[in-house]
C-alpha cells in the first residue's frame, strides 16, 4: 500500500439525522483517510424483494469522493432482511438448540439454497454499484462470518456426502476411525445416518466441525468468487477475521480456519478488541495482529478496533495513539474503528464509536486527531513494514476442537476451566512480555525449517506425518518446545495406542504412562534457578529415554517422575513442557529455550514492549510501546542488522532527534517512542 490507513466504519442509515457533510467534516480533521460501508445494511439496500436503493451507498460514496477519503465496501450478507425470512423460514439455521429466530445477525444457514440466491443478487447489485467509483479501494466480504453452528437436513446431507469422500464410501472404516460401536453409534448403512447433532462420540462431533469450518471456507471463496467479476486489479478482497471471544478477542478462533478461508482474498484483515485502562496490556493486539499477519505471511488490515467501545472501555488519555501504533508495530497497514458515531438504538447502543451520542468532539476524538496527523506525515515509514521473526508458535483448529470435547482439565471437581487457547495463550503472553516476536503456523505449513524455535502448545489431534514432520525439523537443525497434550490422538481425534507422547517420543526422548490433576506439586531442578511456585491443572509423568531432566516434580507420591525434559535428536533440540505452571517459572524455562535455540532480543520487558519490522526504505523501524502509567526507561543498542558490533545511529521519527548507541530513552505514561535505524539492513 502506498499509505496507512486511518478510518471508521460509517452507516449513515443509523444516524438520527442527516449529517453526512458535517460528518465529512470532521473526518477530514482527524486526518480520517477511509470508511467501511454497507455491510450490515441488506434491508435498507433491498427494502422488499426485488426493490433495491441504494442511494445511502451512493450518496456516502459521493461525499467521500468529494473529499478524497477512500471507500471499503462491505457486501451485506450477514444479516438478513425480514422479507426474506416471511417468504423462506428455513434460511434461519437449524442449531443444536432448534430453528433461529428472526432478529440477530448472523442467525442464518449459509448453504441454504434461498439465501444464497438473494446473497448473489444484493452482491452483484452492489458491485455494479460501487466497484467502478474510483475511490472504492477494496472488498470486504461479508462480516466475523462462521458456519452459526448450521446442522440442518441439507447440511447433514451435505456432511455425509464429505464423510463418503473422506473415507471412499467405505464404512467399516469410519466406524473404525471414529469408535462409532461404542454405545452401538455404529452406522451400518449411510440411510440410517443418524442426525449428528445429538452425537457424544468426540471424534464423530469434531469431523463435524471441521465440516462447518469448511462451509466458512467455501461460503467466503463463493462471495470472493462472485466480486472478482466486478473489481478491477487495483481493488482488494478482504475479510474481518475474529478470534475466540471472552469479552474480548482472546484466542485461535474456533469455528473458522484462517489459513484457509484467507486463501481466497488479496489481504486479510481483522477485528481486535481489548481490554483498556489500567488493562490495557497490548497482548490482545499483537496475539491477533500476529496470528492474522501469519495467515497470508504479509501486511493485514485492522479493519474494526474500538476507539471507545463498552462505556468501560473509554481510554486514558494516550492510550487511543498508544493502541493505534500498537496496531501498526504488528505489521498492519491500517487502523479503522467500530465505529464512527454512536448508536441510538438497538443493541449495541453502548458500544460507543469515536464520536458519542452528542456528536461533539471529546477527548478520543482530538486524539484521534493527533494520530491521523502523524499516519499522515510518518505513514511512509511506517506501511508495509516487513517482519522476519525466527520463532513460530503451532496453532491447530483440529487440536482445539478436540480439547473443546476432551478438555485438558476434566477434573469432576472443577470441569472445563482450561482450554487450548488457555494454553496457547499461556505461551504466547510470555513470550511477548520478554519481547520475543513470533509468528504462526498452520499444521501444513511446509517450511519449518525458516524457523529456529518452534511452540508447539497442546497439539492434541494431527496425523503421524505432522509429528513425523516435526521430528525431522528438529533432526535438521531445529529447536522445539512442546507442551503436554501433544500427539495424543489422532486427526480424527481417536486416542493413540503407542507409548505418549506418540511418535514425538522419538525426537523429545521420553515417555509417560500416567497423567494426573496436581495437589501440592511443585518442581525441583538442579538445572533452573529459582523456579516458584505450584504445579496446576495438569501433569505428565515423564519418564526419560535419553532426554536430560531439566525439572522434576516434588512430591512425596510422584518423586522421580520428570516434568520438563530435553533432548539432542540429530542436528536439533527438544524440549517437553509435561505440566502447566506459574508465570514465573514459565519465563525461566523459556528464557532457557530461546538461549538454547540460540535467539537474543531487546534488553526491555513488560511494561516496555519492542516491535520491529523493515520498512519500504530498507531501514529497520523500532517502536519502543510503554503500557503503563509511569515513565519507563529503554536503551537503544545501535546494532546494525549486517554487523552486529557496529555502532549505528537512529531518528525518532515523532520528533526528529537523533539517537546515538546506548543513549537512554524515556517514554511517557501511556506513550511509545518510534526509531528508524540509519543502518540499512539485509
Amino acid at each position: 500500500m502506498e499509505k496507512l490507513l486511518y478510518g471508521a466504519a460509517y452507516y449513515e442509515e443509523y444516524l438520527p439525522y442527516d449529517r453526512l457533510e458535517q460528518d465529512v467534516e470532521m473526518m477530514k480533521a482527524a486526518g480520517i483517510n477511509v470508511v467501511r460501508i454497507a455491510e450490515s445494511t441488506w434491508s435498507t439496500c433491498e427494502p422488499k424483494e426485488g426493490v433495491f436503493d441504494f442511494s445511502h451507498v451512493t450518496r456516502v460514496i459521493d461525499a467521500m469522493e468529494q473529499a478524497e477519503i477512500d471507500v471499503i465496501v462491505g457486501t451485506p450478507t450477514y444479516a438478513v432482511p425480514a422479507w426474506m425470512v416471511k417468504k423462506h423460514p428455513k434460511v434461519l439455521a437449524l442449531t443444536k438448540t432448534g430453528r433461529n429466530l428472526y432478529g440477530p445477525r448472523q442467525n442464518m444457514d449459509i448453504t441454504n439454497t434461498d439465501y444464497l440466491f438473494y446473497a448473489e443478487r444484493v452482491i452483484r447489485r452492489l458491485m455494479e454499484q460501487t466497484a467502478h467509483r474510483k475511490n472504492v479501494i477494496g472488498f470486504q466480504l461479508d462480516n466475523e462470518t462462521k458456519s452459526y453452528g448450521t446442522a440442518g437436513e441439507n447440511v447433514q446431507k451435505a456432511f455425509q456426502e464429505y464423510l463418503k469422500k473422506e473415507f471412499e464410501y467405505d464404512l467399516d472404516q469410519m466406524n473404525h476411525q471414529f469408535g462409532l460401536d461404542y454405545w452401538s453409534n455404529r452406522v451400518n448403512s449411510w440411510e440410517e445416518f443418524p442426525d449428528v447433532r445429538g452425537t457424544i462420540n468426540g471424534s464423530l462431533g469434531a469431523e463435524f466441525q471441521k465440516f462447518q469450518r469448511k462451509l466458512v471456507t467455501d461460503f467466503l471463496n463463493w462471495q470472493a468468487e462472485i466480486v472478482k467479476e466486478y473489481k478491477r486489479e487495483d481493488q482488494f478482497i478482504t475479510h474481518n477475521f475474529d478470534f475466540e471471544w471472552r469479552g474480548y478477542s482472546y484466542g485461535v478462533q474456533p469455528e473458522v480456519n484462517h489459513f484457509e478461508a484467507a486463501k481466497c482474498m488479496t489481504i486479510a484483515g481483522a477485528d481486535i478488541y481489548h481490554p483498556s485502562q489500567d488493562l490495557l496490556t497490548g497482548a490482545e493486539i499483537a496475539f491477533g495482529g500476529d496470528l492474522i499477519r501469519s495467515v497470508k505471511r504479509g501486511n493485514y488490515l485492522i479493519l474494526e478496533t474500538e476507539a471507545q467501545g463498552f462505556p468501560g472501555w473509554t481510554p486514558y488519555p494516550g492510550q487511543l495513539r498508544l493502541q493505534a501504533y500498537s496496531h501498526i508495530a504488528s505489521g498492519a497497514n491500517s487502523v479503522m474503528y467500530w465505529h464512527w458515531h454512536s448508536l441510538h438504538n438497538a443493541v449495541e447502543t453502548y458500544w460507543k464509536g469515536l464520536l458519542s451520542h452528542d456528536f461533539a468532539e471529546n477527548e478520543a476524538y482530538r486524539e484521534a486527531k493527533i494520530i491521523g496527523r502523524e499516519f499522515r506525515e510518518l505513514g511512509s515509514h511506517l506501511v508495509n513494514l516487513q517482519k522476519q521473526n525466527r520463532i513460530a508458535i503451532l496453532v491447530s483448529n483440529e487440536s482445539l476442537t478436540g480439547l473443546e470435547w476432551f478438555p485438558i482439565d476434566a477434573d469432576p471437581a472443577n470441569p472445563g476451566k482450561t482450554g487450548y487457547n488457555d494454553v496457547v495463550r499461556w505461551l504466547y503472553h510470555r513470550l511477548y512480555r520478554m519481547n520475543a516476536e513470533c509468528d504462526f503456523i498452520h499444521p501444513g505449513c511446509e517450511d519449518l525449517e525458516q524457523y529456529d524455535l518452534i511452540f508447539v502448545p497442546a497439539l492434541y489431534a494431527a496425523p503421524e506425518s505432522l509429528l513425523k514432520r516435526l521430528n525431522e525439523y528438529v533432526a535438521k537443525g531445529g529447536h522445539l518446545l512442546a507442551t503436554f497434550k501433544s500427539g495424543f490422538a489422532d486427526e480424527y481425534v481417536k486416542v493413540r495406542t503407542q507409548v505418549q507422547p506418540a511418535v514425538l517420543g522419538e525426537c523429545l526422548g521420553v515417555e509417560y504412562h500416567q497423567f494426573a490433576f496436581p495437589s501440592n506439586v511443585r518442581l525441583k531442578s538442579e538445572y533452573y534457578q529459582a523456579l516458584e511456585g505450584p504445579v496446576h491443572t495438569f501433569m505428565e509423568f515423564l519418564i526419560s529415554r535419553g532426554a536430560q531432566v531439566l525439572a522434576a516434580y516434588e512430591h512425596e507420591g510422584w518423586d522421580g517422575y520428570g516434568a520438563v525434559t530435553r533432548n539432542h535428536y540429530g542436528k536439533g533440540t527438544a524440549t517437553y513442557l509435561g505440566c502447566m505452571t506459574g508465570e514465573k517459572t514459565l519465563d525461566i524455562i523459556l528464557e532457557d529455550a530461546l538461549k538454547c535455540a540460540g535467539i537474543s532480543r531487546a534488553a526491555e520487558r513488560f511494561p516496555v514492549i519492542v516491535r520491529k519490522g523493515r520498512n519500504d526504505f530498507g531501514k529497520e523501524i523500532v517502536f519502543y510501546l510503554n503500557y503503563s502509567p509511569k515513565v519507563q526507561k529503554a536503551v537503544w543498542q545501535g546494532k546494525d542488522t549486517i554487523d552486529s558490533c557496529a555502532g549505528v545511529e537512529a531518528v525518532d521519527l515523532i520528533s526528529g532527534v537523533e539517537i546515538k548507541p546506548g543513549e537512554v530513552l524515556e517514554i511517557a505514561p501511556w506513550n511509545l517512542r518510534i526509531l528508524e535505524n540509519s543502518g540499512t539492513i539485509l
